[in-house]
């Protein structure tokens, strides 16, 4: 079986210490030549400056392809074409799109500019009206938790697709089923793109669960019996985490996913371990074989 392509997700630092942890992650990762990296755009457009920031220096100190990760929340359309314009300038060549969450976070209502974009199908079409990036966009297995069904979700990738989308990546997921039923979905309406399963390692139960709840995502039972009692004991926590997230990254392997996105936290170990398992090597390695 062919080596999987990957990509990884990064957040921008708040503090020098946490701004050492990401450059560490990406130094350890960046020989695995990903697809893309990308960089997260904090809740309400609230790390716009940052965000910029470390797209532009992994732009510069790396060879890796960036892709910024920009919403439509809390910004007039001038303000974000002038982002869009921005990253063109600076390099970069690839955008990830989306809606975005209120500054409340997920569960707070959404209400759009009223002078911006309704959200990430016009983003679509506003950033190819600016420059020819490449286009990623979110999607939901388990549905997006406003939509008021899985046709509406759908033709909302649909919409964004129209409008120039060319990948979605996943919200997480921790049964593969319901990836493979969405996969059907999807396929069953025409939809063609690659839907690149995202994959979040459970470093946290309780956050994890926190999360996935606020998403409208299903935690599997088990996963609580997996990690219970866990919480004072980080080293076996991760051995559990890095078994349970090389089983599912193993079984949808074999049920013929070839693209894997790592949400990482801005931590390596998981994800360079996973990759390894997966058949990913270092560059150097592969030439070297």
């Amino acid at each position: 079986m062919s080596e999987p392509r990957v990509s990884f997700e990064f957040f921008p630092p708040k503090t020098e210490a946490m701004n050492e942890q990401l450059e560490a992650s990406i130094d350890k990762l960046a020989p695995l030549a990903p697809s893309f990296v990308s960089v997260t755009y904090g809740a309400g457009g609230s790390t716009r400056e940052r965000t910029h920031a470390v797209v532009e220096k992994i732009v510069k100190r790396t060879n890796l392809q960036v892709a910024a990760h920009l919403t439509t929340i809390s910004a007039a359309r001038g303000e974000v074409d002038d982002v869009l314009r921005r990253y063109w300038e600076s390099g970069v060549r690839h955008i990830v799109a989306l809606r975005g969450d209120p500054e409340g976070g997920v569960g707070e209502a959404y209400v759009p500019d009223a002078n911006g974009y309704a959200g990430a199908a016009e983003l679509c079409k506003g950033a190819r009206n600016i420059a020819p990036f490449e286009i990623t966009v979110g999607c939901y297995p388990e549905k997006h938790p406003e939509s008021a069904s899985f046709d509406h979700d759908i033709d909302l990738l649909k919409r964004k697709i129209d409008n120039g989308a060319t990948r979605a990546i996943t919200q997480f997921f921790y049964d593969n089923d319901v990836y493979e039923r969405y996969l059907e979905r999807v396929r069953a309406a025409g939809i063609d793109i690659p839907i690149v399963p995202g994959i979040m390692p459970v470093t946290n139960f309780k956050a994890v669960r926190r999360m996935a709840k606020l998403c409208a995502a299903t935690v599997p039972e088990r996963y609580g019996r997996l990690f219970d009692h866990l919480e004072d004991d980080p080293k076996t926590r991760q051995l559990v985490a890095a078994t349970v997230a090389a089983e599912q990254c193993w079984d949808l392997k074999a049920r013929g996913v070839e693209e894997f996105h790592f949400y990482t936290l801005n931590r390596s170990e998981l994800a360079f371990a996973l990759c390894h398992m997966l058949g990913v090597r270092p560059q150097a390695e592969r030439k070297a074989a």
